[in-house]
């Protein structure tokens, strides 16, 4: 018994579907390839899947390009023309786009100014003042960014300095004070002590005899013992 005859339509099935493509495109490529070496012919076919894959096969003998020349030369068409035409067309958009911002540049730098007519000048007095607007907000904005910033700073600064001097104010009323006095030659020492392992003692020598009954020392009696 023979196949029976298959409707050729749409498979729904995505899995079978892609399955029945690959099949069949391997057997067109075969047939392809059987013609070239049977009958000396030169192909060439270009298959896309439904997912944008490229499938391509040419004949050894020949090349892709060289089958699209004889195609085109047989038909008498150009294939690149019509394309060649589009590109030619949006580089005259792009170059007049390019003109025009070129001149309205210039404008706006106070050049080009002669030819244009009363609507025109106002109109782009009106573009400069939105402009300037823009600017100045846009300065203002980065002005009070950095002032923001900088006020931050200021107040974290001021906080470190506060703190700073409550623990040295702290420390300062850690100190320990010794003072040892001497009746004979008036010589007195003082030790400091900051509740660390470090011990600084100082000697008072008396340089005037009677410093005794003035209860004082000068700045230059003080010394490192």
């Amino acid at each position: 018994m023979g196949r029976g005859k298959i409707e050729i339509k749409r498979i729904e099935n995505p899995t079978n579907r892609q399955v029945t493509y690959s099949k069949r495109r391997n057997g067109i490529f075969k047939k392809a390839q059987e013609l070239t070496v049977l009958c000396d012919a030169k192909v060439s076919l270009i298959m896309f899947s439904n997912t944008g894959k490229l499938h391509e096969y040419t004949s050894p003998t020949t090349a892709m390009k060289t089958i699209y020349d004889q195609y085109q030369k047989t038909l008498g068409i150009d294939l690149w023309s019509t394309h060649y035409e589009r590109m030619q067309e949006n580089l005259r958009k792009l170059k007049d786009i390019n003109n025009r911002l070129r001149r309205d540049i210039r404008q706006r730098m106070g050049e080009d100014l002669n030819d244009l007519s009363i609507q025109e000048l106002g109109g782009l007095e009106q573009k400069m003042t939105a402009s300037l607007i823009n600017i100045r907000q846009r300065k203002y904005h980065k002005i009070k960014t950095l002032t923001d910033t900088y006020r931050k700073k200021v107040k974290n600064l001021e906080e470190r300095h506060g703190n700073l001097l409550v623990d040295f104010e702290a420390r300062c009323d850690d100190l320990q004070f010794g003072l040892e006095d001497n009746d004979e030659d008036y010589d007195s020492s003082v030790a400091f002590t900051t509740g660390t392992a470090s011990l600084y003692a100082f000697r008072l020598q008396s340089s005037h005899p009677n410093i005794h009954h003035f209860g004082g020392f000068g700045p230059h009696d003080l010394r490192l013992a």
